[in-house]
């Protein structure tokens, strides 16, 4: 399958693929996309049931989205790439880095897990997704991707964000939650022979910071760098720390 992307920065700079979080489009990566086009060929794919990608019947599994994103890739003549994911993104980034190695020159993981701590919410999510449509959830889901003060001081962003979760297809939306429900390779983490950043965010109430300790801690040579004052949207809340992690992280591969 072949996922909706965009493409910003020079066609001859390395690459770096942004892999997006359940229930956003590219548009999450706002921040990140144009700030990084300076140094790198920035490819920003919506997983399948997102965004402009297709939208095929559930259940999806993360090897089904990731072998989506090397799929787009083969089609863009992108042998290899570093890659950037949040939370679900971030699975879809680990299971390229134990299934298909030398498709990564580097990972960073973001607000992600190896066994997300909630499974049982996500079928439940999934299973109103289907009866209610995304819009019922929308509400609760920006509740978590913001810290308090972030959304009190930005409420029109707040808004914006919510809109993007509720606009998600049902199908899409809940044939990925269960994706994160059935995903658990804390067992096979040694296997990642990739350069890894782990970046938390230290307010993370999806994936708190000792989730991404276990990340941290399984795979060999891993980096972990807390963010302050961001919840589970780290990268957009604070650019100002994350969007230098990412650069500094994937130059070194380029």
């Amino acid at each position: 399958m072949k996922l909706h992307h965009v493409i910003e920065g020079p066609d001859d700079a390395p690459p770096l693929v942004l892999l997006c979080s359940l229930g956003s489009t590219v548009d999450m990566w706002a921040p990140q996309r144009r700030e990084l086009a300076d140094e790198f060929r920035v490819i920003t794919l919506d997983h399948r049931g997102h965004g402009g990608s297709p939208v095929p019947d559930g259940p999806y599994a993360v090897e089904d989205l990731a072998r989506d994103v090397l799929e787009t890739l083969d089609d863009l003549d992108v042998p290899r790439a570093s890659f950037a994911g949040v939370s679900l993104g971030g699975a879809v980034a680990q299971w390229i880095g134990l299934h298909a190695p030398e498709r990564a020159s580097t990972l960073a993981l973001l607000c992600t897990a190896a066994l997300f701590p909630n499974g049982d919410t996500f079928r439940q999510r999934a299973q109103t997704a289907r009866a209610d449509g995304v819009a019922s959830l929308a509400d609760a889901v920006v509740a978590r991707w913001f810290t308090d003060d972030f959304a009190d001081a930005e409420p029109d962003t707040v808004r914006r964000m919510r809109d993007m979760i509720a606009s998600t297809p049902a199908e899409g939306y809940a044939g990925c939650c269960e994706a994160v429900a059935a995903w658990d390779v804390v067992d096979e983490l040694g296997g990642i022979d990739v350069p890894t950043l782990v970046v938390s965010g230290v307010e993370d109430p999806a994936t708190p910071p000792e989730v991404q300790q276990v990340l941290a801690d399984g795979i060999p040579g891993a980096r972990l760098e807390s963010v302050a004052d961001a919840a589970h949207l780290a990268p957009f809340q604070r650019p100002e720390i994350v969007t230098p992690l990412l650069r500094e992280h994937a130059k070194g591969a380029s």
